[in-house]
């Protein structure tokens, strides 16, 4: 049995019938970008996040640039600030804000859940640090309390990298809506993904939303105008279609992840894989914190484990091999030293997990984990 880390023919197959009909109907409309399907799409990303705008952007990473940007056009940040961030992220979360010309400040994560470790946060905030940004890596839920109250104290803003966490709660709020505003990617690989490349940007603020609007078209509000040095940024009629569709079955498909996850937390049992850990939940069945975009483990003998996994059929994954501090493109950084995003970036392993695996595959996973040797 050979079981791939993430299908995605599978994964939208149970979508195909209707996303054919919405690409037929973008086809047919002759209407390309900025057009029904778009508007439809961002109202209906709005109710269910629970926010009063989404806008509609190219990628992940342009919703956060464009979030940051829209920040020091209305004068509430400049060039030089500072943003508090974890350590332990994707690059995209650092390449908005260095591509804004502000500084990131890095901060540890927590060692088990793998998100920022709010207890860290205050004592790297300076007069300059104008923003937190959250990162809800894997698909879980950032947000704290302390958290919420470090921003009212030191009057930050509360920005929200949701990359990875469509759908997931902190108590009765959707993520993304926790804050002044949250970035979404929509890669195909992700709970909620496109046919390609699209974002988008989910705000309460009416001048925040307008401002970014403006800027993922050129800067331009009104045709030919130029409010703005902007990018061009737009999410795609077609794009916009698909999402409409997935959409409608976000909520089920993240079920399923769940039960997958949970299945997996109660019966893996090698005690030289360290499972991931839910914040304040006791079962990831029932947890709506924790969408698991991806289900994380670690080991000290990540090659040979990885490895044994490749021979058992199983595709894993790496998420992330290299910390942001130690990349080649951010060498002003290389002499900082964060022990514990190091030893999570030189130990994770990303198990396959999906709304697709069926039962004897998720078993298959279960056997090949409790059965290695090191």
């Amino acid at each position: 049995m050979k079981i791939p880390f993430l299908d995605l023919k599978a994964v939208n197959a149970p979508y195909e019938k209707e996303i054919n009909q919405a690409m037929k109907r973008v086809v047919d409309s002759g209407w390309y970008l900025k057009g029904q399907e778009t508007e439809a799409f961002e109202t209906e990303f709005s109710d269910y996040i629970g926010v009063k705008h989404t806008v509609g952007v190219a990628s992940g990473l342009d919703a956060l640039r464009i979030i940051l940007k829209a920040h020091l056009e209305m004068g509430e940040m400049e060039e030089g600030d500072e943003v508090i961030v974890p350590a332990h992220t994707y690059i995209a979360s650092i390449l908005a804000i260095t591509d804004n010309r502000l500084k990131p400040v890095l901060v540890e994560p927590d060692l088990n859940t793998y998100n920022i470790e709010p207890d860290l946060i205050e004592e790297k905030i300076t007069d300059k640090t104008k923003a937190i940004m959250i990162v809800h890596l894997y698909g879980q839920n950032a947000y704290t309390e302390k958290i919420g109250e470090l921003c009212r104290k030191y009057d930050l803003k509360l920005l929200e990298d949701a990359a990875q966490a469509h759908g997931a709660y902190y108590k009765n709020k959707r993520v993304g809506s926790l804050g002044d505003a949250a970035g979404f990617s929509f890669y195909p690989g992700k709970n909620l993904g496109a046919m390609g490349d699209a974002g988008a940007i989910c705000t309460d603020s009416d001048e925040l939303a307008q401002i970014c609007r403006a800027l993922g078209n050129y800067g331009s509000e009104k045709k030919y105008v130029n409010s703005y040095k902007g990018f061009n940024s737009r999410l795609d009629e077609i794009q916009a279609a698909i999402l409409r569709v997935k959409l409608k079955g976000l909520d089920e498909d993240n079920q399923k992840r769940r039960v997958i996850a949970d299945y997996y937390l109660k019966n893996i049992t090698n005690t030289v894989i360290t499972l991931p850990t839910l914040r304040n939940a006791d079962s990831a069945l029932n947890s709506m914190s924790h969408v698991w975009h991806l289900f994380v483990v670690r080991t000290e003998n990540r090659a040979d484990f990885m490895d044994y996994l490749e021979k058992e059929g199983i595709q894993s994954l790496i998420h992330y091999p290299i910390p942001p501090h130690h990349q080649k493109g951010y060498f002003e950084f290389h002499g900082l030293n964060f022990r514990v995003t190091e030893k999570i970036h030189a130990e994770v392993v990303s198990l396959p997990v999906s709304p697709v695996m069926i039962e004897n595959e998720v078993d298959a996973v279960i056997d090949a984990v409790n059965s290695y040797r090191f």
